[in-house]
Order: C-alpha cells, then structure tokens, then sequence
C-alpha cells in the first residue's frame, strides 16, 4: 500500500480510536460520556469491519489503531501516554516491582547469554546459578547465537510460577557445563537499590522509582539503619523520575508530624483531594537531606516539596524536572493502555511545580535540560528564574516557588569536571572493558571486599592504561582525563562486581552532593 493510500485510512481510524478511547473510559459522572446511542458505537464498528473485510488491499487494523490512538494522546500534554499490549506488560513489571521467572540479569557477549547478576531470593540464587555463568539451553530451547536479542532471551526465561525449566550452564571458573533444574517464580524487581550508614549516625537511601512495592522497601531499609543508630538521612531521589503518588505519600509520612498536609490534586470539575500525614510516621525526630536534580520528577518531587513546605530537611541539589501533573492507568480491553493526565498536584503551600508545555511540541519538552544548562542554571543558583507572582510562603517563613520544579534549598552545581569527551569514554567502549575485566578475574576480585576493592584499585594504573590501548587513539591525554577516565572504569566495575551498593559508594567518593552535606555538618 502507497503512503497516499494510508493516509485517508490513517485520519479516519484516528477519529474512531478517539471515540473508542472516549468509551473505555470509566467516567465518574455519566453525563459525560462520549456515546449517547448504541447506534454510534455499531457505526465506529462498521467502520472496522469496512476496512478489515472490503478494502483492496490487506490492513493491519490493529497497527493503524495503534498508530491513530498515538496521534491523539500526544495533542494532549506531554505525560499522557499510549501504551501497546507489549509495551505495558513489560512498564506494568516495574511498576509493580516483580516479574515470573528464573530471576538473573544478564549480557549478550559474543553470542552468548552471561549472568551479570543473580537476584536475591530468585529461583536461579536457590539453584545456584551464579554471575559469570553462561546459559547455553533452557529446556530443549539454544540460547546462544548471533541473531539473539535480549526479549528473545527473556521470552525464553520467563514464565508462569512453578513451571519447570533445565538449564546447561558453562561455568568458565570450573570449565564445566552443568546441568540445573529449577522452578520459575515471582522474581522482585527493586525500588529501593542502595542503603547503608555514611558514618556512624548518618544513613543513606536511594529510591530509584515510586513502583508498588517501594513503600515496603523503603521501611526494609529505613528501619534497618535505624537499628544501626541512625540520626541523620540522606534521602537520594536524583534521576527518579516518579511512579505511584500514593507510594510517594506513604513515604512522605515517614518524615511528618500527623495530620500534616503531603499534597492536594484538583480536576477540571474542581474537586480537591487532600492527603495527610498519620501517625505512623518513623522519622519525625530525624535530620534528612533530600537530593534532587534535573531528572527527578513526578512522585519524587511530591515528596521533596512536601517536605521542604512543612519546613522538614533540606533540599539539596539543583531545581527538579517540574512534573506536577497525575495520571491514571486506564485499560483498553485488549490489553493496551493509556495514561491519561486526569489532574494537577499541589504542594502543601498551594504550589504547582508544572512546568509550562506546548501541546504542539512535545519533544521540545524534554530538552529543557540542554536550555538550563545553556542558560547556566544548572552551574548557578542565580540562573535559576523564578517566578515572583508564584512565590509561597512556608509555616516558619521559607520563601519557595512555584511554576516549573522544586527550588532546591542549597543549590549544588553541575560537576562540569567530570565531563569528557566520547571519544575517550564511550558507553558502549566502557561497559564492554569493565564487563571483560571482571569475567577475566572474577576468582581474584571476588575474594576483595567492597571496602578493600575502594582502596586498591588499579593502584599502579595498569587497568587504565590496558583501558587506554584499547582505545588505541594513539594521542596523549592529560593527568586530568586519565583521573576522570579511571574513575568511570572504577564505577563500571564496581557495578558489575559489587551492583548497586559498589556502584553508588564508588560514585560517592566524588559526589559534591554528598560532599556539600558533610560540609554542612561539619564532617571531615
């Protein structure tokens, strides 16, 4: 079919997925739905079965509604999204922080599967898999070859609770292929990736996203540390880019007095819908830093502006993404979907932290990061602009702003010194060499602990300058990119030997995030 041909199609499927939409919708008041006939629904039907059953050539209608439904949800704003069958299967596992199979994150390397990571209490951690196996069979299916991609790995290793699946893995430690049989089952996908004590009465907590179970991951840690002797928190939500607003209410509480205001939404008909803080919460007589930046967003700016507008903890980093619109999940019946904005959150002073969008230019949008640091805010709190006719006041007299994110309370700038061009730290370059240098010493690394790995590493700068021949650029560099470019090989490392926790305290031995709050505290 000629793209002349589709056109016409395309507009008039669009105009019926719009009123599809329209009738999936379970409105709270009946008068507003779209149909007032069955006559109007046979007519949209017949007009399926039209192009399905007599048109001259072959159309996949389901192709076009999916294309035509796009088209409408992005004429709304920038947050309403359409979700295909596949694509919401895959955002409904994280949202709802768990998944059905063996449990192991894994790499394609040279046409193999690898086990990166085994993931704890997972049926492959119960069986014995470990990271640096290589899965070569899951039942009579090969998992190896150059045209594998990672869903067709996942399609083969995931699978309904409790059902069977024999594995031959290549252990390359041993030279051995083993045999192992286990059982699929409900897998955990974590929120909550890193805690731990800075020092002796300071804790830290890293959410990397507000999904279904993060509450509940959130309380593991929270009380954890607090059996540790915490006193003090960092709360890390930078590059969060939110989840579930209740999730992120639950948190919030945590921190709060009772009967203190989290936030409040409003709809278009105007109905209000406060919540508030109980009684339950655990770290009302705690000091807590919150660190945010340019990519925190959503739900995790509900929690940052609840607290900074009760005038709990300080806000530290630079002003938030400025999401402050709400979503709901609304299934298509076929199992599609679409988030549709349904109303706009407020912080406790009556702020809305949205930031201004054109319905026309949804991708303009999302480049707001280049044009804050084009205009310097993201290396000056006085770039910042804000807005006079939205400043706020808190209980105890904090000036704070509305209108397009969360103002932090101690701005910390960009770490332009750590900027280096591609060409010496290419992604692709550095997760392959950290990758190999792991799976090449796996038996001598894995005796370190995280703590001696910390302190030994590449002391004589031979993994940089293995790193440096392979770049084979054949130009000199400086001491000041040669510091960068070990410390990026340090953090990729640590992450593939250590995960979460080796890659944040790695990250954390030059964080002037980190670093500001020990200042404040006067902590060497």
């Amino acid at each position: 079919m000629n793209k002349k041909t589709q056109l016409p199609i395309y507009l008039g499927i669009a105009i019926a997925a719009g009123i599809l939409i329209g009738s999936s919708f379970n409105f709270k008041n009946s008068a507003n739905s779209i149909f007032k006939s069955n006559n109007e629904e046979a007519k949209i039907k017949r007009l399926i079965d039209y192009i399905q059953y007599d048109y001259v050539d072959d159309v996949d209608t389901e192709v076009l509604l999916d294309g035509a439904i796009n088209q409408i949800v992005n004429k709304l704003d920038p947050h309403s999204v359409y979700f295909n069958k596949e694509d919401f299967a895959s955002n409904n596992e994280q949202m709802q922080g768990n998944f059905h199979g063996i449990g192991v994150q894994f790499r394609l390397n040279k046409d193999s599967v690898v086990v990166t990571k085994v993931l704890d209490g997972a049926p492959s951690k119960k069986a014995g898999i470990k990271a640096g196996d290589r899965i070569l069979m899951a039942n009579n299916d090969s998992i190896s070859g150059v045209n594998l991609t990672n869903d067709d790995v996942m399609g083969i290793l995931k699978g309904a609770s409790d059902t069977e699946v024999k594995l031959s893995v290549y252990r390359r430690s041993v030279d051995k292929v083993i045999d192992v049989s286990l059982k699929r089952g409900e897998v955990p996908i974590t929120s909550v990736s890193t805690y731990y004590m800075l020092n002796e009465d300071t804790g830290f907590i890293k959410i990397d996203r507000f999904a279904r179970t993060t509450y509940d991951e959130f309380k593991v840690a929270l009380d954890n540390l607090l059996s540790k002797g915490m006193k003090k928190m960092v709360l890390d939500l930078r590059d969060n880019p939110g989840g579930y607003m209740d999730i992120a209410n639950e948190i919030a509480d945590e921190f709060l007095e009772d009967n203190k205001l989290i936030v409040f939404t409003k709809n278009k008909r105007g109905d209000i819908n406060k919540d508030f803080a109980t009684e339950k919460g655990d770290f009302e007589n705690g000091k807590v830093y919150i660190l945010i930046n340019e990519n925190s967003a959503s739900a995790s700016e509900i929690v940052a502006g609840a607290l900074q507008d009760n005038d709990k903890g300080t806000i530290v980093g630079r002003r938030s993404f400025g999401k402050g619109l709400v979503q709901e999940m609304m299934g298509l019946g076929d199992g599609s979907a679409i988030r549709l904005t349904t109303a706009r959150y407020y912080t406790p002073t009556g702020r809305s932290i949205q930031k201004p969008y054109d319905l026309n230019d949804s991708d303009e949008y999302y480049q707001k990061f280049n044009d804050r640091y084009e205009s310097g805010e993201l290396v000056s709190a006085d770039s910042i602009k804000v807005n006079d006719s939205l400043k706020k006041f808190t209980e105890k007299g904090k000036v704070v702003y509305g209108g397009g994110g969360i103002t932090p309370d101690i701005f910390v700038a960009i770490d332009t010194t750590q900027f280096i061009e591609s060409k010496y730290a290419n992604t692709l370059i550095l997760n392959q060499f950290g990758f190999d240098y792991v799976d090449n010493n796996r038996s001598k690394l894995e005796k370190l602990s995280l703590n001696e790995f910390i302190t030994t590493f590449d002391k004589k700068d031979e993994v940089l300058n293995d790193y440096l021949k392979k770049l084979d650029l054949n130009v000199l560099i400086s001491d000041h990119k040669k510091s960068i470019l070990k410390r990026y090989l340090k953090v990729n490392i640590a992450r593939y030997l250590f995960e979460d926790i080796g890659f944040n305290k790695v990250l954390q031995e030059d964080d002037k995030m980190i670093d500001k709050i020990f200042e404040l505290e006067n902590i060497e």
